[in-house]
Parts: C-alpha cells; structure tokens; sequence
C-alpha cells in the first residue's frame, strides 16, 4: 500500500500548477514564480482548510491572478545549475550566512502528527499547520483515512490490526464530533445578531475542540513552511538522524523539491564527510545518552506531579530587569548599575517599571528586551493536543518525552455531557492497547497510535518577554481549553511561587473566564471584515 495519496488534476489544471509549483503529486513541494504576498495569503489560507495547497490554490487564488506572462513558465523541471556565486561562496568557502540570503516556502502535506513536531523544531522557520478545531478529520483521502501507514508496520504481523484499529477510532471520532455538536447546538442559543454561519461554525469549532483528543498522533496534516537555506538544511540534518523513519523518508522528499530551487545552500547534506557526519553526530549522541540515562533512572517509579510545576525561575528577577532597562539609557558599567537599582525604594522600582512597559493597549505592545533578562522553567504534563500548540512557540527552549499512553487521559465535560463518554473511554483504551501491542517490535512508530487525549510531560524555558507573549496569547478566550489552562497555570505561579507580582500583574491581557462559545467574538470579527467594502 502506498505511503502516500497523490492527487488528480485535469490537463488544464496541471498546465496552470506547473507554472508554480515543482512537482503535481507528490507530498512535498516548493511554490515558485508567485509574488511573496501571494504565497502568505495561500500558507495563511491553507491552516483552515481541508483541501491541499494545490487545490486551493485553484478554486481560491488562480481566479484572481494576471497568469498570462507565466505560460512559458515550467517549475516542474527544476533548475539545471545553481548560481556560480553561491556555489563558490557557500561551499567552497564555507560561508554559512549566505544561506541566510535565500528562501522558500515549502507545503508538506500527510505528514503524521508525530512528524510535524519534528518539522517545527528550529526556531528561525515559519509554519502554519492545519487546524483541528476548524477541520473534521473523518474526511477520506484517496478512499480512506488520513493517517501515517508506516510501511515496515503495515508489511509485519501486526499491519492489519493496526489499520482495523485505527479506522475504528476515526469512526469513533466521526460520530463523537457528530453527537458532540448536536448537543451544542441544542444547549447554546443563537445570539440575536450572529448570523447562522458564524453561529454554526463556532458550535462546530466547540465540538471539534472536545473530541479532537481521540484523533491518533498518526492523523496525518497539513504543513506550510517558509525558511532560509541555513535554516532547511539544519532541519533536514536533523530530520536525516531522527530515530522516526517517517521523518527521515520524508526528509528525502523535502530535500529533492530544496533542490529544485535552492541547490547551493543544500548540497552540504548528503555529502557522507559533510551532512552525513552531522547527522551521524546527532543520532550517535542521542543514542549514548539514552543508554546512559536508562542505566541511571531505569525503574525509578514516576512521582506524581501536578499538571504545570514551576521548576525554576530567576529569584533576582526584579532587581535584573530593572538593571537591564537602565542600562541603554545610562553609560554605566552593568554592575554598577546592578549596584544602584538594589538601593532603590518601592516608588523608584515602581515608577521605573511602569516608564518601561506603559501604557498597552493590546497585547502585541510588550515591554522591550530588557524583559528578556529573566527566565521561568516549567515542566507540564499535558494532553498532547495542548503540547501540539504550546510547542510552536520558537522564542524558548522546549524538549520533550515520548508520547505514550501511561500518563492517562483528559476527557472533556462536553463528551460526557452529550452522552458519548463511554464511546471516548472505548476508543482510549483501544489506543492504548495497540500502542503497546507495537512497542516491542517498533518502539518509535508505537506513538502514532496514541490518541492525543493522552497526557505526554515536556519542559519550557523562557524569558520574561516571552511569557508575555506566550501567557496573554494561549489564555485568550478563543484558546483551546486544555492550553488555556496549562498557561493560566503558569502565570499564577509566576505571580505566587516566584513571587514576581509586578510582572504578572503587568501582564493585563490574561484572560481568567472564557466564554460558552470559544471561537464566537473571532467568528464575529471575521464575517464583519468579509462585509465591509475593501478601499482597494
């Protein structure tokens, strides 16, 4: 069974995809020949809905383009040389920040879960990926469900249980979600001036937010990324050492359509004494740690431990950040300076605090970097739905355990409350058992079969500006409810463990109580802009 769907275009739309795209069937693929606005809109356009890049951008986007001065074009043949300048500055020479220079945005579509962690690991890349609360995921793809078939798996003893299994729990997500917005819809009324479209598409996101935890970390998504050459070829080092063979398959994909379009910055990765050295490097000290590790804390009994834990943090937080600001505006040594705020009163600390942050009027106006001064490290044990959100975040420091299923599971009231709670609990367990069932055989592909419900522990360091960033954003009252809580958590304590009161306080765009309908207020704003005449 193939890996991977391919799609159908007639003769008129592949000759129109040609023009801007490197390949019309495989997963992965490069957007060429497009004004950059253009290839924002589609990426931004592509997280909320269900179609592939390349058939949305066909029903939504090609309709409104001048394409006549691009029939000569053909991005499907790649480039026959890469510029002569790059190749002897970047790989003769070794300098690495040219790769710096060039960009490309690149759609990898059927990618499990799982992978599209790995994909959104480096900090300097963009990605936008496909939405569960706006997209139901019993849609077929190709005549089935999408989820990651690995071939090894599918090829063992075990392949049909695992198909059987997994289609199971998709049936169950199906009528779940079914059952769960009918209950919403019969429990929440419409609103006297919401229209029946944004009614229906916030009950539906309500309900879709509920039952998303019984999807498995197979279910495949969609992802847009945009990054330089520097930041590409660190992702495909790593992807080419990962222990997931999905993510290093899929690496070769990704690397045949770079190539198409940023050859230089790209042909250090498969040379053996160049690229492969690093990602034997990678996979060579991952592995010896884990052996390690396993002969020290193997069989040690887990503790427990709440869901968010506070495990460090800057005890001279106040007195560093209050140094930082000062010193831009001061031609005094830092630790002078340090010296000197220490001898502050309450009103000087006050007053200096409150000069810095002003006055915000949004959450996007944070204070500066001195905020960045400080630190906070967490350690959560979250449903993986929430790690999936909470990981995106690329200003702080992240890593994280494997998923299975020994930590438990969330169930949200909602599933209960619509009478679906045994079906969940059934699908949970059927979870679990597969999961175990593959992990003597295939201990990395085991995780695809566990449902996202499950809590997965991960740890987060980050600045103070980042909290601000972070907190306000994932407590907002269209957040999921399960990460909404994992960040009020962590701002309380901020606020009461570390005692850093001022800098909660000034985080004045948390939101404490979220509505009945979380995506209402954004669905309203939404169709709000739709019906106003556009000036352009």
């Amino acid at each position: 069974m193939a890996v991977y769907v391919p799609e159908s275009f007639t003769s008129d739309e592949a000759d129109v995809l040609r023009r801007y795209f490197t390949n019309l069937d495989g997963p992965v693929f490069a957007l060429v020949n497009l004004p950059e606005v253009v290839k924002g809109a589609l990426f931004a356009r592509y997280s909320r809905s269900p179609k592939s890049l390349r058939r949305l951008f066909l029903d939504e986007f090609v309709g409104d383009l001048d394409i006549r001065g691009d029939q000569s074009i053909d991005a499907t043949v790649g480039l026959d040389r890469a510029e002569q300048l790059y190749e002897r500055v970047f790989f003769d020479y070794g300098d690495d920040s040219v790769a710096q220079l060039g960009g490309v945005h690149l759609a990898c579509e059927q990618a499990s879960n799982l992978l599209t962690k790995v994909l959104e690991w480096g900090r300097l890349m963009s990605y936008l990926e496909q939405s569960t609360r706006y997209i139901a995921y019993d849609s077929r793809l190709g005549g089935r469900y999408r989820y990651h078939r690995d071939p090894a798996v599918l090829a063992s003893p075990l392949g049909t249980r695992y198909v059987g299994d997994l289609d199971r729990i998709f049936d169950a997500y199906s009528q779940c979600a079914e059952f769960v917005t009918d209950h919403v819809r019969a429990t929440v009324q419409r609103g006297p001036d919401d229209s029946e479209f944004v009614y229906r598409t916030a009950t539906r996101a309500k309900a879709l937010d509920a039952v998303r935890g019984m999807l498995p970390a197979a279910a495949t998504s969609n992802v847009g990324i945009y990054g330089t050459g520097q930041a590409f070829e660190a992702l495909l080092l790593r992807m080419r050492s990962h222990p997931l063979p999905e993510a290093r398959a899929y690496s070769d994909l990704m690397l045949h359509e770079l190539r198409k379009v940023i050859p230089s910055f790209l042909r250090r990765v498969d040379i053996s004494d160049r690229g492969g050295r690093w990602s034997e490097y990678l996979a060579d000290t991952r592995e010896r740690s884990g052996e390690v590790v396993a002969e020290l804390l193997g069989g040690t009994p887990v503790a427990p431990a709440a869901e968010v834990t506070l495990v460090d943090f800057d005890p001279d937080a106040e007195d560093n950040i209050l140094a930082a600001i000062c010193y831009s505006h001061s031609s005094l040594p830092e630790s002078q300076i340090l010296e000197k705020v220490r001898s502050f009163g309450a009103d000087e600390r006050i007053s200096l605090l409150q000069a810095y942050i002003g006055e915000r009027q949004n959450r996007r106006h944070k204070p500066g970097r001195a905020f960045e001064r400080s630190f906070y490290r967490f350690d959560v044990l979250s449903d993986y739905g929430a790690f999936r959100d909470m990981q995106r975040h690329r200003m702080l420091t992240i890593e994280w355990q494997r998923l299975t299923p020994n930590h438990g599971y969330t169930r949200p009231e909602l599933v209960e409350e619509a009478g679906v709670g045994g079906l969940f609990d059934e699908t949970m367990h059927r979870s679990a058992a597969l999961h175990d069932d593959l992990l003597e055989s295939y201990p990395e592909q085991a995780s695809y079969a566990v449902a996202m419900a499950y809590r997965m522990r991960y740890n987060m360091q980050f600045n103070v500006r980042e909290a601000f960033h972070m907190l306000e954003l994932r407590s907002s009252p269209q957040g999921h409810p399960s990460y909404r809580r994992v960040a009020l958590d962590m701002h309380r304590l901020i606020a009461e463990q570390a005692g850093h009161r001022a800098l909660a306080a000034a985080m004045i765009f948390m939101t404490t109580e979220a509505p009945e309908l979380e995506r209402l207020e954004s669905e309203r704003r939404a169709e709000q802009r739709r019906d106003t005449p556009s000036d352009l």
